[in-house]
């Protein structure tokens, strides 16, 4: 059974705790405290999830390639949850917003 690689899970492990602490993205999510909203409402987070790791790659020995990309899509749709004045750019694409699984 393969499992994520080290790299991965730190990267995981890392977005969460910046997701967490309020601290992603701090230049784009500056005076934005999404924290409370995330806990309010579940499919949020579950979007958050969702734009990370369909954005995330991954190299072929596991190694992460674009975590601070992948973070900042995220911080960009947040930010777009929050106000709603904010353009993010580019666009969101329809894969990167995909929710998989059962």
């Amino acid at each position: 059974m393969a499992h994520l690689s080290t790299d991965v899970r730190a990267a995981l492990r890392f977005f969460a705790f910046y997701l967490g602490n309020g601290t992603l993205d701090e230049d784009l999510l500056d005076g934005i405290d999404y924290r409370a909203h995330l806990l309010q409402f579940g499919s949020d987070l579950e979007m958050i999830f969702a734009i990370y790791t369909n954005v995330l790659e991954i190299d072929e020995h596991g190694e992460t390639l674009n975590d601070g990309d992948a973070q900042y899509r995220v911080a960009q749709w947040i930010r777009k949850c929050h106000d709603p004045g904010y353009q993010v750019e580019p666009p969101l694409e329809a894969w990167e917003t995909e929710l998989h699984g059962p």
